[in-house]
């Protein structure tokens, strides 16, 4: 059976069930899994390892976060007892929240390394989703790598899950290069973004493989936010300052690019649809739905990610146009994609969004009113500390204007300012490279604060500087946090 798709033979008599794949997992063990932004992951075990409730005490890894039938059927469950390095579930989160499931927010592209070096003890089972196996033994994922190639090569047992929802066509899209251990004594060979450096699947010695369930249940179609006024105010002033920096000398014309995730990073790309710019290049985490976009009319020459998350129109117009795209597109583990080498290398243009930021340019992405996790970093850090610029964007106000973007000390640092160029929100731009703290905080208050709220940190700002014990960053301790602790007594800051 599977002739096709499983091209080992000896392989093709491991096929079972999900209930029979999951009677491997116990309790207290460790596992991997595949998958990356709620793709690629697999579907049919973990909801069999839910169903069957005896492995409980559970340590989760996967390349980020996974879909519900993954992260949220194992907390539902109440088998996960620690997750990492992301999530984006609100029955996982709320376990999270709850202190009930321990977690470690994890920049994406240091996990592998971590796993490799032992961190998180020994790699028990790896779960894997693919779309085949090659008469080599090797591995083909489905559209996310993440992870993958490391929790296999560190697993004792892999079960994978044989998804027929995607083609075996998708076999040559994938590089999979594995950087191993650190200290890693040799440099990763990736000097653009088009560049390949190792094989097309992910290499399993046959033993390993101690079961292959088939599935043909497809990923969710990723939560887009629509477009609207803010996102696209957003995009507008950063194709200014794409546009002003390509003509100050200080960028090129076909500079390399890393988007984060959601509403406003879709509007840009939009956005970068015109003559104005030269073949752009893509090193990123993950391509959406307006990547594809600007990838198909050449817009962007070369694109690398390690994850596809597309709509499901976005997903159809992918297997449409694959030929075109096996040569513009790489799908690379996490640890290549989010390598500060070659991201520094590159000189790639960051672009991520933040929660809040505060007056001094320090960034929260992570924590809701300073202790309640969010998602998690993701790789925002990786790119923001070495991308030749690191912007971060948000909507001036969440919550209907109750609660401001721009404070006076964010509730939860995870970018200082040293690694923060660009900030920007609806109102416009602060461009904070080599500025002081006090013209930082200038410019950040008039340039992206809510005219709501700008008054009030003109304010908070001019007192501080009467009551801080020092004047290079002042701040006033006593009243830094007190927009949170408003909010928290009354919902809302103002």
């Amino acid at each position: 059976m599977y002739e096709d798709r499983i091209k080992l033979p000896q392989l093709r008599e491991k096929l079972m069930g999900a209930d029979e794949a999951a009677a491997f997992v116990k309790a207290g063990m460790t596992l991997g899994f595949s998958g990356f932004t709620a793709v690629g992951y697999p579907k049919l075990i973990p909801g069999a390892i839910a169903a069957r409730g005896e492995a409980g005490n559970l340590t989760v890894l996967a390349g980020a976060s996974a879909g519900d039938e993954l992260d949220g059927a194992l907390a539902r469950a109440g088998l996960v007892a620690y997750r990492s390095p992301f999530n984006v579930s609100k029955d996982l989160r709320s376990g999270i929240n709850s202190g009930k499931i321990g977690y470690t927010d994890q920049h994406l592209g240091q996990l592998p390394g971590m796993v490799w070096s032992g961190n998180f003890g020994k790699i028990d089972i790896a779960i894997i989703e693919c779309c085949g196996i090659l008469e080599n033994g090797e591995i083909i994922p489905t559209l996310s790598v993440g992870a993958s190639n490391t929790f296999v090569q560190c697993a004792d047992k892999v079960l994978l899950e044989l998804n027929l929802s995607h083609p075996l066509d998708i076999c040559g899209i994938h590089d999979i290069y594995t950087v191993g251990k650190r200290p890693c004594l040799r440099p990763i060979p990736v000097c653009s973004a088009g560049d390949r450096a190792g094989s097309v699947g992910i290499p399993c010695p046959p033993e390993k493989i101690v079961g292959i369930v088939v599935s043909e249940v497809p990923d969710q179609q990723p939560r887009f936010a629509p477009p609207g006024p803010v996102s696209d105010s957003i995009a507008a002033h950063i194709i200014e300052l794409l546009r002003s920096e390509i003509k100050a000398g200080r960028l090129p014309a076909d500079f390399t690019m890393q988007s984060g995730f959601g509403a406003v990073a879709n509007a840009v790309l939009y956005a970068l649809d015109s003559d104005e710019f030269g073949k752009l290049n893509m090193y990123t985490e993950v391509v959406q739905d307006g990547a594809l976009e600007l990838i198909l009319k050449g817009r962007i020459a070369k694109a690398s990610a390690t994850s596809l998350s597309l709509s499901f129109e976005g997903r159809r117009r992918f297997y449409e146009n694959l030929p075109l795209l096996k040569d513009r597109f790489v799908l690379r583990p996490q640890d290549v994609s989010n390598s500060a080498e070659v991201i520094s290398r590159l000189g790639v243009v960051a672009m991520n969004t933040a929660v809040e930021v505060d007056i001094y340019g320090n960034v929260n992405s992570t924590h809701i009113m300073g202790s309640s996790m969010m998602n998690g970093i993701g790789g925002s850090g990786d790119f923001a500390r070495n991308g030749l610029l690191s912007i971060f964007m948000t909507p001036s106000v969440a919550k209907d204007g109750k609660i401001s973007a721009i404070v006076p000390m964010v509730s939860h640092t995870d970018h200082t300012e040293h690694d923060v160029d660009i900030i920007v929100t609806e109102y416009g731009l602060a461009d904070l490279r080599g500025k002081t703290p006090a013209q930082r905080a200038g410019i950040i208050i008039e340039n992206c604060s809510h005219p709501d709220y700008r008054p009030l940190l003109r304010e908070y700002l001019e007192k501080a500087k009467g009551k801080a014990n020092a004047l290079h960053t002042p701040h006033d301790l006593e009243k830094a946090l007190s927009w949170h602790r408003r909010y928290l007594d009354t919902g809302s800051m103002k």
